[in-house]
């Protein structure tokens, strides 16, 4: 866990429950808490900032041809872990912690929870022992791994579907 004085980052910006930090050595902006987050609260409403219908590596899709960019802007900078503490629930239009977060402690989310086929793939290098690899969206993912994760409710509907035609 980096802390506000760590020589590793340098504050971006702040906002009400978070920082953006840019890390000094590869620059990458992460989000990171400024207090301690129980799960299951609800760390920020959002909304969307443009609606387009083909995706880019900042937005959340929301349906087929749907994907948002956040509002607040700053909640872009919550990178992908295959062990996320948050989560993006766009039903509801919040972003949720699903575990207990601490302060100075990174937001992650888990970038399949809500896109089902990304247009930019990746190999995660998150260093969780339960790392998946590479990132491609909810559509490449296992049924072994699909209960480990939750998931936004486009997403869900998109794995029921293949579900059905299996059984079909």
């Amino acid at each position: 866990m980096d802390t506000i004085s760590s020589p590793d980052y340098t504050t971006i910006s702040r906002h009400e429950f978070a920082e953006v930090r840019q890390n000094n050595i590869n620059e990458q902006k992460a989000l990171f808490s400024l207090r301690q987050w129980m799960p299951g609260e609800v760390l920020a409403d959002f909304s969307a900032g443009t609606i387009s219908s083909e995706p880019t590596y900042l937005t959340v899709q929301i349906d087929d041809d749907k994907h948002i960019t956040l509002q607040p802007e700053f909640l872009q900078y919550i990178n992908h872990s295959c062990e996320p503490n948050v989560f993006f629930d766009t039903t509801l239009m919040q972003l949720v912690a699903l575990r207990e977060i601490g302060s100075n402690e990174e937001f992650v989310f888990f970038y399949p929870s809500s896109e089902w086929d990304m247009t930019q793939s990746f190999r995660c290098h998150c260093g969780s022992m339960n790392c998946i690899g590479e990132i491609k969206g909810a559509a490449h993912l296992s049924r072994e791994l699909i209960p480990q994760y939750r998931f936004t409710d486009f997403i869900k509907s998109k794995q029921a579907k293949r579900k059905a035609k299996k059984v079909a």
